[in-house]
């Protein structure tokens, strides 16, 4: 076996093998030898066919996972001598026909082109320093959560005789739409029940309902918006004809102890300790998402090295597919989002190098500080992905268990929110409180609306500067 190193560039190395075909033959009759003792062949006692006969017979299969096993073992080896850590699986190119060297008419030639992992040292963590937004619980939220309780339990009782829906009323309608006098899919219901202002249909059409009364029929129309999730009605005006079957108003559900008891909770005491502790959960919940993402910014800015391009591109490709979707299925293109695909494409690609590279700062930092998933935690991550698919459990079980991209999937985030956690608990975290309406936006959208607010903070005059500024 001949191994040329032809190319040596930054992570990237690229080597041409030569495996002779005498050395394959003997691989060959070497395998036959040893399947010799349990080969049962008409015409021969078992184990007596002769490795001449076995070669004619089972040759050319077995030589095609000879060839298989050769290039693994000769990609591995190439990389082992030189000591060289890949990143992705060597691809590999033939030089020559495959049948001919199946056929041990020719050397097997071949290449291998692979991206390497990259070599960085981690430092310290303790000068790393990340914010994380914190809301404290108000009354106002408990009163609130709590309002939305009574809304479930709400029951509806149809109004007096000629009484006029309104807000908040429920009306069981009949209806019809049509888009140039055409019925069109999904535009006709019958008995269903609507409550006024809940937002379930597009805008202005439960407006146009308000002042309905019971056996009146109405004729609604609206326009569907332009970036409506079927491209086929988006941006067409519709005609609904609509039956008013019946007007309920919702009876008043007191907020007290028998609130409480329909929820098995003894008291409105223990109901609001409940729901005040749920709230509680569900701000530390968003304030980790904020803090993991100002400690991946922090990490980015405070590392610094080439990555495997391979890797890379593969990350590129798989967001670009993604977004590639996105535009397809809202009939949108590159350009009515003021960027040209290039842009898009330079974006993204950007995106896609720091998604490797912190990928491989927390794999080190994981693996330094012999950070792991374990079987029991990964046991319930795929528990609880079970359950997202009630009465097909089991199914969900068993593809995950024979799919290894699937149980990636789950134990990657695993591992990542573990490494946060132990970052965390080294670097310099500074609490910030800000409001429930920041604290549960994305990231980007919090970080640009804080910005924008200590900029103006900044720039807003004190009362002594204003009182000069008046007089000028």
């Amino acid at each position: 076996m001949e191994i040329t190193e032809t190319l040596n560039q930054d992570l990237h190395r690229e080597f041409k093998i030569v495996v002779g075909a005498k050395d394959l033959d003997e691989k060959l009759t070497g395998r036959l030898a040893e399947m010799q003792p349990r080969v049962h062949l008409k015409g021969f006692r078992p184990g007596k066919a002769p490795v001449s006969f076995l070669k004619k017979t089972y040759g050319k299969s077995l030589m095609g996972e000879i060839v298989n096993n050769v290039i693994n073992e000769s990609s591995e080896q190439a990389l082992k001598d030189r000591s060289l850590k890949p990143a992705t699986a060597p691809k590999v190119d033939f030089l020559n026909e495959l049948e001919t060297v199946v056929n041990g008419k020719a050397d097997l030639e071949f290449t291998i082109k692979v991206d390497l992992m990259p070599e960085f040292e981690i430092g310290s963590l303790s000068g790393l320093e990340a914010e994380r937004l914190v809301a404290d619980v108000q009354d106002s939220d408990v009163e609130e959560a709590l309002q939305r309780l009574t809304d479930s339990q709400k029951v509806f009782a149809p109004k007096g005789a000629g009484a006029e829906a309104e807000k908040g009323d429920m009306v069981t309608i009949d209806f019809e739409g049509k888009i140039g006098g055409e019925p069109f899919d999904g535009g006709k219901g019958e008995k269903f029940d609507l409550v006024l202002g809940s937002g379930r249909f597009l805008p202005g059409f439960e407006d146009q309902l308000t002042g309905a009364r019971t056996g009146e029929e109405r004729t609604v129309k609206i326009t569907f918006p332009a970036d409506y999730g079927r491209p086929d009605i988006a941006g067409k005006e519709a005609e609904f004809s609509v039956a008013v079957k019946m007007v309920k108003e919702a009876e008043p559900v007191p907020i007290d102890d028998k609130l409480a008891n329909s929820l098995n909770v003894e008291t409105l005491t223990g109901l609001m300790d409940l729901v005040r502790n749920q709230i509680r959960t569900d701000f530390t919940r968003a304030s980790r998402g904020h803090l993991k993402r100002r400690i991946l910014d922090a990490l980015d800015a405070a590392y610094d090295f080439p990555l495997p391009p391979g890797m890379v591109e593969t990350e590129f490709n798989a967001i670009w597919r993604q977004l590639q979707a996105e535009i397809a299925r809202d009939g949108k293109t590159p350009e009515e989002e003021s960027k040209t695909e290039e842009e898009l494409k330079a974006e993204y690609h950007a995106i896609a190098e720091r998604r490797v590279r912190l990928g491989l700062i927390l794999a080190k930092i994981g693996e330094q500080n012999g950070l792991q998933v374990s079987q029991e935690e990964l046991n319930r991550a795929v528990a609880a992905r079970a359950r997202q698919f009630p009465g097909q459990e089991q199914q969900v079980y068993q593809y995950i268990a024979n799919n290894a991209q699937a149980l990636a999937e789950l134990r990657v985030p695993l591992f990542e929110d573990k490494v946060i956690d132990f970052i965390s608990e080294l670097i310099q975290v500074n609490d910030r409180k800000v409001g429930r309406d920041i604290l549960f936006l994305d990231p980007d959208a919090a970080a640009e609306k804080l910005d924008g607010a200590d900029a103006a903070k900044k720039a807003k005059p004190k009362s002594g500067e204003k009182a000069k500024a008046k007089k000028k």
